[in-house]
């Protein structure tokens, strides 16, 4: 076969020859380049099995791929895909294009930690060469469709050998497309494309964009390859799709890491097509390779089917990998690829142009959505007899000597898209008028004629109309360039088919149903649940509750009604975008198979995770008491919780340790007969740790003080259910006797704690305060006492009456240098650590203060009045027992108590006559109110 084609280019060489001598200075450079590449042409159409060249979302490959497919009826398609992902090819009958196959992965075995979870993509839209493949092989009976690309392992094996981060993401460029929610529906993951086929050169690139007359890649490739190749023959398509590919390829820069990676890529695809061959005795001639041009000039060793057989595939790592099928879009694959704006837009509607002008029979997978029933034409086709095969001709000689072909001005056509863009301009604001219109066209004929082309394209269109129309500012949601991408076709958004979702997606879509709404629809849905008059559908409740912990934000939103321990809602309103949203809840399908179950992994997750604190292990308890009702589980989430509260050495958590604890131990009182175990000893431990850390934590410049009063509050609050259970309080009062603080306001949150604990009395604290006022040298630093007093509402709520009064003596007798600059502090922390105090301190004021205007100038505070002296009390209880008459007649209960707490004593011998309330006689006005009022 070799002797037989040897002579095909012959004369291309020659005339190859002639240019180099003629243009370059040295003797084998440029020759070495332009015969290389005639080479690299001449092996790849010699190979037995026959190589088909695409690039990836071209109109004109997926053209004439639907053309050789029925010319030429291959038995076997191998196709340039990872070969892991074959089993999902079958669902793409069950979705909407554009979608894309996703291999994810959200625990790894044999990768670095941070690049978890690890996510690889391929996009398929209709106009494009690997699904008309995947069509033609999925519906033609006796057809075999072989993956033969790298696994989604090895793409990270390879990316880690290589040293790079796990993403082949081209950067996006000036005019790539806009980071918007279409454009992120493939999120972080690595996209993987069947025929990348770009230059590498950068240098090339520029001088192709430059002396083309165009601004970006995607116009370029749409002017020089895609309008001359579109009605091209096989041999002239596949000629030069390799002479392109070979170009890229021999003019690519030295990246190593790059080209090895390419290079073992495709040793992997001819090392598992022999092994294909081999195994099941396939005739190469009844084959079909599809791959991206840049391979098919490949020069490995490995190369065609007598290669060399020297290749060894790696294993892959142990690694679980799921794989779906997710939504995407045409901006979501211009962002990945780092194509422009609108080109895979442009290049939709170029090929249903193209399918209509030369009435070629595309393939398309039987009961796909938008696809026609199988008719005559189609069992017509396949039935037809495979062309035999015919020696290969030299076409490249003729194609690039010929001129290049200007299609004729289609007037009709330009003008509609000229009308068009001004008709959806004024209903975005702008003010265009019929004479923008006439601007456009003209406009875009001109631009058109500078860039050496009759016909404007798309691209000259738009250029055009930007031109035109566009202002110095935006008046609605849309520029006119997005208006003309909208026009040209918009972003087409793909959908999963119900069949093709993972089970847990269908089983939220069938908990849902009740709800009577279109749940794959994109956009935003109200939905309404009376559940007091339709008690069923607090399933549905519970369902979007769990959706709302897991799902992006925006999934499903709640407009009414809210879920709290210890509440539930009666009626609920929620807004669900679970169709915009469905990559994540596919996604979420690759966890488990129901949401119940992807909740209690994530908890687990969070409760036994490294990071894990006592705190997210209480908000872990909460949510499952919320979301799960299930008792097993909280129960050990509480017992994880008690296990990292005791291993812990700071008080970082403890305000929030501080409030989900009470929470959880309310919720425990109203909703459950008994306390559980895990909370009591939750209680006991946590009472005994922070007895520990408090006397650290005084002295300690790190801790806070709202961290110091979230200690004590919780061992105040939690003092009487700890000794309950055994605990001492011996402990906390060691632990406050061994705290020196040196900060001011520690030391007021100590003396708050000495007042509760009966070591210090209100008026040792006033006397305090009163001497610190007093005192020039502490006076600047008195309102950090005050910050102090305020953070010890938290442990001490019964001092509020007091804090009031420290703070209306400062705010009466600080100075206004001293006082002024203190107030933004005091306002900064009431608003945001001591949010829950504020109103404590209001209340308080608002019972002390006069309520009006009138009464302030004679008003005189409660802690001043109580100053004047009171009234002689009687020196001796012996000569006026005012005691209950009573107590006396039954001391029982009195010996007990007193037994009780150790007290000894005798009772005394009651006085001659009645007792009687010594208060009573000195106050005689309020009881003569009341005679007067009863004998009335």
């Amino acid at each position: 076969m070799s002797g037989a084609h040897e002579g095909t280019f012959e004369a291309l060489r020659a005339q190859l020859r002639q240019t180099a001598a003629t243009f370059a200075d040295g003797p084998d450079a440029l020759e070495g380049i332009l015969l290389g590449i005639v080479d690299d042409v001449d092996r790849a159409v010699r190979e037995p099995l026959e190589i088909f060249p695409v690039c990836h979302h071209s109109p004109a490959s997926a053209l004439a791929m639907a053309r050789r497919l029925r010319e030429k009826q291959p038995k076997v398609v191998y196709l340039e895909l990872c070969e892991d992902m074959a089993p999902l090819l079958t669902e793409l009958r069950n979705c909407r294009l554009p979608v894309a196959v996703q291999a994810f992965a959200a625990e790894i075995d044999g990768f670095p930690a941070e690049w978890s979870p690890l996510s690889v993509v391929a996009p398929i839209t209709e106009a494009s060469a690997e699904y008309q493949a995947i069509a033609y092989a999925l519906d033609t009976p006796g057809v075999e469709l072989v993956l033969v690309d790298r696994s989604s392992d090895h793409v990270f094996q390879w990316d880690a050998r290589a040293g790079r981060t796990g993403t082949d993401a081209r950067p996006p460029g000036p005019d790539a497309a806009p980071a918007e929610e279409e454009a992120a529906l493939h999120g972080d993951a690595v996209g993987v494309e069947l025929g990348d086929l770009r230059p590498r050169f950068a240098e090339l690139e520029e001088h192709l964009l430059r002396h083309g007359r165009v601004r970006h890649w995607s116009e370029w490739w749409h002017q020089y390859v895609e309008l001359p190749l579109g009605d091209s023959d096989h041999d002239t398509y596949r000629q030069v799709m390799l002479l392109i590919g070979s170009l890229f390829r021999r003019l690519a820069p030295g990246d190593a890491r790059r080209v090895g990676v390419d290079e073992d890529r495709e040793r992997y695809m001819w090392t598992r097509m022999r092994e294909h061959l081999a195994a099941t005795g396939t005739d190469p001639a009844d084959c079909l390779y599809v791959c991206g041009a840049f391979h098919a000039a490949s020069r490995v060793a490995e190369f065609g089917v007598d290669g060399a057989d020297t290749f060894a595939i790696g294993p892959r790592t142990a690694t679980t990998w799921q794989y779906g099928l997710i939504p995407s879009s045409h901006a979501a694959i211009e962002a990945q690829f780092g194509l422009a704006a609108g080109s895979v837009s442009i290049a939709a509607t170029v090929w249903a142009r193209n399918v209509t002008r030369t009435r070629t029979e595309p393939y398309r997978l039987a009961g796909q959505a938008g696809a026609r029933k199988p008719g005559a034409g189609r069992r017509k086709a396949a039935a037809a007899v495979p062309a035999p095969p015919a020696a290969p001709s030299d076409q490249l000689t003729g194609f690039l000597r010929q001129p290049p072909v200007l299609d004729p001005l289609d007037e009709a056509e330009l003008l509609g898209w000229s009308v068009e863009i001004v008709r959806a301009a004024r209903r975005n604001g702008y003010l265009a008028s019929t004479a923008d219109a006439i601007a456009v066209f003209e406009t875009s004929i001109l631009l058109a004629g500078m860039r050496d082309r009759a016909r404007p394209t798309p691209y000259d269109f738009q250029d055009a109309a930007v031109t035109c129309i566009e202002k110095d500012t935006v008046p609605g949601r849309r520029d006119v360039h997005r208006l003309v991408e909208i026009m040209m076709g918009g972003d087409r958004i793909g959908q999963v088919g119900y069949d093709a979702l993972p089970p847990l997606a269908r089983d939220v879509h069938d908990r849902l149903a009740p709800l009577n709404l279109k749940l794959q629809q994109r956009g935003v849905q109200r939905a309404l649940l009376d559940i007091a008059g339709s008690p069923e559908l607090e399933r549905c409740s519970d369902v979007l509750w769990m959706l709302r912990y897991l799902m992006p934000h925006g999934t499903a939103r709640p407009i009414m009604g809210e879920r709290s321990l210890g509440e539930r809602s009666i009626q609920e309103s929620w807004d669900l975008a679970l169709g915009t949203h469905q990559r994540a809840l596919i996604e979420l399908g690759y966890e488990g198979v129901s949401i119940e179950q992807v909740l209690e992994q994530r908890l687990r997750r969070t409760a036994y995770g490294p990071r894990a604190t006592a705190a997210s292990v209480l908000e872990a308890v909460e949510d499952a008491t919320l979301y799960l009702r299930n008792r097993r589980l909280t129960d050990e989430l509480g017992t994880r919780a008690l296990d990292v509260l005791s291993a812990e050495r700071s008080v970082d958590g403890a305000p929030e340790v501080l409030r989900r604890v009470r929470r959880l131990l309310a919720y425990y009182r109203t909703c459950e007969p008994v306390l559980p175990p895990w909370i009591e000893s939750f209680a006991k431990a946590g009472y005994a740790h922070y007895c520990t850390l408090l006397p650290t934590a005084f002295t300690d410049d790190d801790a806070t003080v709202r961290q110091v009063a979230a200690m004590l509050g919780f061992l105040f609050g939690m003092e009487s259910l700890a000794m309950s259970l055994g605990s001492d309080r011996t402990q906390l009062e060691l632990a406050v006797a061994q705290s020196h603080p040196r900060d001011p306001s520690k030391t007021a949150l100590l003396w708050a704690a000495q007042v509760h604990l009966g070591h210090l009395t209100r008026a040792d604290l006033r006397a305090t305060c009163d001497e610190l006022l007093g005192n020039p040298m502490v006076v600047p630093a008195y309102p950090r006492y005050l910050s102090g007093f305020v953070d010890a509402l938290e442990p001490v709520p019964g001092l509020t009456d007091f804090v009031v009064e420290a703070v209306s003596n400062a705010f009466a007798r600080l100075p206004d240098p001293v006082l002024l600059p203190w107030l933004p502090t005091l306002i900064t922390t009431l608003r945001s650590d001591g949010a829950e105090l504020a109103p404590l301190l209001i209340r308080e004021a608002g019972r002390i203060f006069p309520g009006r205007l009138a009464p302030l100038d004679g008003w005189v505070p409660p802690w001043r009045a109580g100053t004047e002296p009171h009234p002689a009390r009687p020196a001796s209880r012996a000569t006026d027992r005012s005691g209950s008459a009573l107590l006396a007649a039954h001391p029982v209960a009195c010996d007990a108590v007193a037994s009780l707490l150790g007290c000894e004593g005798e009772w005394d011998t009651a006085g001659p006559g009645p007792g009687g309330a010594a208060l009573a006689a000195r106050h005689p006005d309020t009881a003569a109110a009341l005679a007067a009022l009863l004998a009335g």
